[in-house]
């Protein structure tokens, strides 16, 4: 299956990525450590089937310096031993937030009050902040069935640059 169609190539949809853009890299700067968003990016994309985010969020983990056993379990993270308390709970946040269709409580108040325990006010907008916009990256690239396998570490960074 070939890409349905290319944002990259539409005025409009560039308009709208240079802004979505522009909210990840609120993210990116925020006091969230890189690994847990490297994480949560990965288990979203993961749930939701989008092979680029995928594609990307392994290969930026891995040049961050990420260990291949914890990106080969972040699938398993609840039957591993590999992820701190803290890792878990946004792991948990996660999976909740991004199953908001399969489960009638949404996030449960037992994860959030797991989230809170870890993560300081900043940490926590900027966690929740990135489930919403990892799960609405995940729709962009499955919708248009964008492909993972092509990306480099760095590339997202560049992009911005131009």
């Amino acid at each position: 299956m070939d890409i349905r169609f290319d944002l990259f190539e539409n005025e409009l949809a560039t308009r709208f990525a240079k802004r979505f853009a522009g909210a990840a890299l609120v993210i990116q700067d925020s006091p969230l450590p890189k690994a847990t968003q490297e994480l949560v990016s990965l288990r979203a994309s993961q749930i939701n089937g989008c092979g680029h985010c995928i594609d990307m969020h392994v290969k930026e983990a891995a040049a961050a310096g990420e260990s291949a056993v914890r990106l080969h379990l972040v699938a398993a993270w609840r039957e591993s031993t590999v992820f701190t308390e803290a890792e878990q709970a946004a792991l948990a946040l996660t999976e909740e937030g991004t199953r908001l269709a399969d489960a009638s409580h949404g996030v449960s108040d037992e994860t959030w009050a797991l989230v809170r325990k870890h993560y300081d006010d900043d940490q926590t907008a900027a966690l929740v902040s990135l489930v919403a916009l990892i799960n609405a990256a995940n729709r962009l690239g499955v919708i248009t069935r964008r492909k993972g396998g092509s990306y480099e570490a760095g590339m997202f960074t560049t992009a911005l640059k131009s």
